[in-house]
């Protein structure tokens, strides 16, 4: 796993499989959303290894969890 740079979201978005150029988060983060009662992983946008990849960083409060928890207060607004 990569450990470097966490505190951008297009690291992130890039240690998640996906295209992590700022504008295509920006898309990313505006058609997709995560509604009230469901937890971050649960979103059906996800897939299993990217659903796993985000509960073990806030289990295990890893050095990513700040950054999966501003990515879910962005889905949900």
């Amino acid at each position: 796993m990569d450990t470097s740079d966490h505190y951008k979201m297009t690291t992130l978005f890039a240690q998640l499989g996906l295209p992590s150029e700022p504008g295509e988060v920006e898309k990313f983060i505006a058609e997709n959303r995560v509604t009230e009662n469901q937890r971050l992983d649960q979103a059906g946008f996800w897939s299993r290894e990217q659903s796993r990849f985000l509960i073990e960083c806030i289990e295990e409060d890893s050095d990513w969890a700040e950054l999966v928890d501003h990515l879910d207060s962005l889905l949900r607004h």
